[in-house]
């Protein structure tokens, strides 16, 4: 069972990213879950409705914490190819627009929950699990407005 080898080895290293058709347009976000040794433990896509980029990119980050608390994560290394998100995370970065500092107050509540937190970007080719989840939340969410399922 998957969650059982989260609770042998609490550390989770967690691909995340946000896609916007449109900017703003149709988001989603991508989670992509493994274990130190690189074992997928979770991968999860999410329609987000009508969102730009950087509120897609936080609804991942968002997402990407609830399912490491589900799975009983401790300590978290985050993974994303938003350098953006990750150096407001940080605190380099000042959130400047509201809507996205009310997404980023979430965030920063939410990883008070670990142990231990890092986040660091990553160039788009590594992170493109999490992509692709993202952009498949996107995709079934058009093919169902189409009237295809």
């Amino acid at each position: 069972m998957k969650a059982d080898r989260v609770r042998e080895n609490p550390e989770l290293l967690i691909f995340i990213d946000g896609a916007s058709k449109g900017n703003p347009g149709m988001a989603g976000a991508g989670v992509y879950i493994t274990d130190p040794e690189g074992k997928q433990l979770a991968g999860r896509g999410q329609y987000l409705g009508n969102k730009t980029n950087n509120e897609a990119e936080y609804g991942a980050l968002l997402l990407g914490l609830k399912e490491a608390k589900r799975l009983g994560g401790q300590s978290i290394q985050i993974y994303t190819d938003s350098e953006l998100i990750e150096r407001q995370v940080k605190g380099v970065y000042r959130v400047k627009e509201q809507h996205l500092k009310v997404l980023h107050r979430r965030a920063m509540e939410m990883i008070k929950d670990f142990a231990s937190f890092k986040i660091q970007s990553i160039s788009r080719e590594e992170n493109r699990e999490a992509d692709l989840l993202a952009n498949q939340a996107i995709k079934r969410r058009m093919i169902r407005e189409k009237g295809g399922i």
